[in-house]
């Protein structure tokens, strides 16, 4: 089917047949020709134009990814048989010149594989909305039609959005269409039903993994899911799985997902867990973020920042669940759950920035840090997945142990739905204290302005307490090496200083991250030695480290300090009291006897 000939029939058609004010719409067609040269073609009708001028605006950025990614980077070829103009980086002008109809054309470059751009190859064609289409401000609630013109008859079409005709589809609106990633190849397509609906694994690229068991173990994270929130708000679901060499990220949709993981990555049980645990993440977004938002992304603004401090709520509670959820789905046991929950605390105790930026500030500014790190990033921020999860880790123990377990964190996620997510009214930053508050049943104004506003440490061992546990750590191993504050790492054969700790020994000694570690006290550090090489070593000792700094060689004096943990592990504590093993039973369901045993550091 040729772009030219396309004739977008149907419900539409007989409108404007009978309507006398034809409602302006847009019909989008996407050819892929050549596959190989990474291009979308895209065609772009709109009818029914009643203004001299028409804008087009490409949006900056996608709902769930919080970076000013500049789309239109990508667009190149822009043709219109009308005059046009650009106003902007991403707005373009297009003169009707009376007309009621205009055509226009572009291409977008696609070579970019992760689950919030877009890419073509000979083997498939992904796009995401955000990054491929124009909308017309102002008419962003008119129903969109799509056409996709796979280059062979071979290639099929998966997406979210209804089908009106073969290879083509309709969005009721922009937000949608963003919303409605496309995949378009010869991806391997698995059903499977889940409380009465229809899901699907659509898979793309190679992968070493057992089927039945993916499907059994992501139908029992669908359905303790549903449980919580009482259902399921879609009438069908897709799982999107490209598998790469080394890839791991995940974007949540209304009716579906985009999941991006490493194709060998299935064998071992860890790295099996954390693809379940990537699942049940974008899947629990369904519902947090997707329905329950912020009131600052109830409306998308596409050509910007929308700033909130209540993504540690939408991001970092999620990451919270996205441990629990597969083990109340029977994935894996207890002591693995806390397993899982001690290498979380482990990566939150070992970022110094989590002393420097508050949390709600790190939601913030998300458009600005988290998603470009940089050598300083680890000292001066924090996640606010990783701590809004930490953060939720401790409101739902606070929760159990007022409530004697008759109450936990899922009540506000309950609530939260009921009062926002069910009709998608946004949330205020005062509203979610509200409800968190309305289940805690006391006042959290203490709690917040000390570990959301504030940087002071979070309390572990006396939230975990009350449930017959503690956190333990390292610190007192005799294995571990002096401390000199700075992260090196093999690249090429060569030692790479990558990051340097604010005011530990290392930055005392004017050492800077990109510096080439050569030797220490004129001897060659070889590949990956360079902690075993301290272990000569006592806290107190000043050794010289030759390197490079730039092209020039250095000398550095480094006084080393006292180790200081690195591994943190929850671990039951000795002769636990009755109440404190009712308190654990009513959490995890098992006996504290089922972790006594210290868990894996």
């Amino acid at each position: 089917m040729n772009r030219e000939d396309f004739d977008w029939a149907g419900s539409q058609q007989s409108q404007e047949v009978s309507d006398p004010v034809k409602p302006f719409t847009l019909h989008y067609a996407i050819a892929m020709p050549q596959p190989e040269t990474h291009l979308f073609e895209v065609t772009l009708q709109i009818r029914n134009c009643q203004s001299a001028t028409v804008d087009l605006k490409m949006p900056v950025w996608t709902p769930g990814s919080y970076l000013v990614r500049e789309y239109s980077r990508h667009l190149q070829g822009f043709k219109s048989a009308s005059p046009w103009r650009k106003l902007a980086k991403n707005h373009y002008q297009i003169s009707t010149e009376g007309k009621d109809s205009i055509e226009l054309r572009y291409q977008i470059f696609a070579n970019e594989l992760t689950v919030r751009t877009n890419h073509l190859d000979e083997n498939h064609g992904y796009f995401n909305g955000a990054a491929l289409f124009f909308y017309v401000p102002g008419f962003q609630n008119q129903p969109i039609q799509v056409m996709i013109e796979p280059p062979y008859p071979d290639w099929k079409v998966v997406t979210a959005l209804p089908a009106i005709a073969k290879n083509t589809f309709v969005a009721k609106d922009f937000d949608t269409l963003v919303d409605s990633p496309f995949e378009i190849g010869k991806h391997q397509s698995y059903e499977f039903d889940v409380l009465g609906k229809p899901h699907q694994f659509v898979i793309w690229g190679e992968g070493k993994f057992d089927l039945n068991r993916l499907i059994h173990d992501t139908k029992k994270v669908v359905e303790v899911e549903a449980e919580l929130f009482g259902g399921l708000p879609y009438d069908r679901y897709f799982f999107l799985l490209h598998l790469t060499a080394n890839s791991f990220g995940g974007l949540e949709h209304k009716d579906c997902c985009s999941l991006i993981y490493s194709r060998l990555g299935f064998r071992a049980k860890d790295k099996y867990d954390r693809f379940i645990q990537l699942v049940a993440h974008e899947f629990f977004h369904l519902w947090n973020v997707k329905r329950i938002r912020p009131k600052a992304l109830e409306v998308f603004d596409y050509e910007g920042e929308n700033y909130t401090p209540s993504l540690w709520f939408s991001e970092g509670t999620t990451s919270f669940y996205d441990l629990i959820l597969p083990y109340r789905a029977g994935v894996y046991d207890a002591k693995a759950y806390l397993n899982a929950l001690s290498q979380e605390i482990t990566r939150y105790l070992n970022t110094p920035g989590r002393i420097v930026q508050p949390l709600s500030e790190s939601s913030f500014d998300a458009w600005i840090k988290l998603y470009r790190p940089d050598a300083n990033s680890a000292n001066s921020q924090i996640s606010y997945y990783l701590k809004g999860e930490m953060v939720t880790l401790l409101l739902d123990l606070a929760i159990r142990i007022k409530h004697a377990n008759q109450r936990s964190f899922d009540d506000v996620m309950r609530q939260m739905w009921e009062k926002f997510g069910k009709d998608e009214i946004g949330f205020t930053p005062e509203d979610l204290t509200s409800v968190i508050e309305s289940i805690a049943g006391f006042d959290l104004t203490n709690f917040f302005d000390r570990y959301l506003h504030g940087t002071e440490e979070l309390p572990f061992d006396e939230y975990l307490a009350g449930f017959g546990l503690r956190l333990s750590s390292n610190a007192a191993a005799a294995t571990l090496p002096p401390l000199t504050g700075m992260t090196v790492k093999t690249e090429n054969g060569r030692e790479m200083i990558k990051f340097v700790e604010a005011g530990s020994p290392a930055q005392k000694a004017r050492i800077d991250p990109g510096d080439e570690l050569l030797a220490i006290d004129g001897l060659r550090v070889a590949p990956g030695q360079f902690e075993e090489r301290l272990r000569d070593y006592k806290p107190g000792d000043t050794i010289e480290l030759t390197l490079f700094h730039g092209d020039e060689l250095k000398t550095r004096s480094l006084t080393l300090a006292s180790p200081r943990a690195t591994q943190f592990a929850i671990e039951a504590i000795e002769q636990p009291s009755p109440l404190q093993q009712s308190n654990f039973e009513g959490w995890l369901g098992v006996p504290l006897s089922a972790v006594s045993r210290s868990v894996e550091k």
